[in-house]
C-alpha cells in the first residue's frame, strides 16, 4: 500500500513545480529519487529550475510547523546544494502557497535587489 504522506508530497511538489513554472516562465520540475542526494551524500532540495536556490515544499497540516521548520531544512539544502539561496513553498488548505523564508535568507535575497536599486551618488 502506498504512504499517503509520500503521494500528499509528491503531489505538491508538483503543483509547486507547475506555479513556478507558469509565474517565472521557465520550466521548474520535481527532483526525483528519495532524498534527492548529492554527492556528498546531503539533500539539495525538492525542486530545480530556478538558479541559485534550494527549494523546498511542504504540505502539512500544521502550517505553522512548516513555516517554522521547513526554511531551516532549505538552508542546509542551500548548504549541500552549493546554491546562493533558500526559499519553501508551503501549501496551505484550499491550495493558497506562500513562500517562506528565514530573516537571513530574505537579507539575501534583498541583498541582491538592494543593489541593483541603488543609485549611484554623485
Amino acid at each position: 500500500m502506498a504512504n499517503s504522506s509520500k503521494n500528499k508530497g509528491d503531489a505538491a511538489e508538483r503543483e509547486a513545480a507547475a506555479l513556478l513554472t507558469e509565474l517565472l516562465g521557465t520550466q521548474v520540475r520535481r527532483k526525483l529519487g528519495a532524498g534527492r542526494t548529492n554527492d556528498a551524500g546531503g539533500d539539495t532540495g525538492d525542486l530545480e529550475g530556478v538558479a541559485g536556490f534550494a527549494l523546498q515544499v511542504a504540505s502539512w497540516k500544521d502550517t505553522s510547523a512548516a513555516a517554522i521548520q521547513k526554511p531551516l531544512g532549505a538552508e542546509e539544502q542551500r548548504i549541500n546544494a552549493g546554491c546562493e539561496h533558500a526559499a519553501t513553498l508551503v501549501r496551505f488548505r484550499g491550495g493558497t502557497w506562500r513562500v517562506v523564508m528565514t530573516p537571513e535568507q530574505f537579507a539575501a535575497v534583498a541583498e541582491i535587489v538592494i543593489s541593483h536599486y541603488a543609485k549611484p551618488a554623485y
